[in-house]
C-alpha cells in the first residue's frame, strides 16, 4: 500500500515557476513508476509527466514539453515537478499517482495510487 501527499500548489503569475512534490509512504518508493496528471473542472484528468523508479526514463505531454520537469529521489520518497514558464492554461488541479513497475505510463488507468491533489492557479 502507498499513500501519496503532494504539495507545493499555489498561485502564481504567467511565466513563473512553481514546484510540486509528492512523498510516498512505504519502504518500496523506488520499485515505483510516478507521474503527475492534472484536472480542471468538467474535464478529464491527464497525462502531464511520468518517471521510471530508477528516474533514468521520463515521459511528457506535448503541452509541458521544455517547461516542465519530473524528478525523484528515492532516499526521501519524493517526486517532484518542476514548473516553469507557467501559462493560464497550466491552472488544474495537480495529482501525483503511483504505479508497481518500471517503466512509465501515460495512461491514468495504469496508476493505482493516487494523492489527493493541489491546486496550482496561473493568474494573468
Amino acid at each position: 500500500q502507498v499513500q501519496l501527499v503532494e504539495s507545493g500548489g499555489g498561485l502564481v503569475q504567467a511565466g513563473g515557476s512553481l514546484r510540486l512534490s509528492c512523498t510516498a509512504s512505504g519502504r518500496t518508493f523506488s520499485t515505483y513508476t510516478m507521474a503527475w496528471f492534472r484536472q480542471t473542472p468538467g474535464k478529464e484528468r491527464e497525462f502531464v509527466a511520468a518517471i521510471s523508479w530508477s528516474g533514468g526514463v521520463t515521459k511528457y505531454a506535448d503541452s509541458v514539453k521544455g517547461r516542465f520537469t519530473i524528478s525523484r529521489d528515492n532516499a526521501k520518497n519524493t517526486v517532484y515537478l518542476q514548473m516553469n514558464s507557467l501559462k493560464l492554461e497550466d491552472t488544474a488541479i495537480y495529482y501525483c499517482a503511483a504505479r508497481s513497475g518500471t517503466l512509465p505510463y501515460v495512461r491514468k488507468s495504469e496508476y493505482g495510487y493516487w494523492g489527493q491533489g493541489t491546486q496550482v492557479t496561473v493568474s494573468s
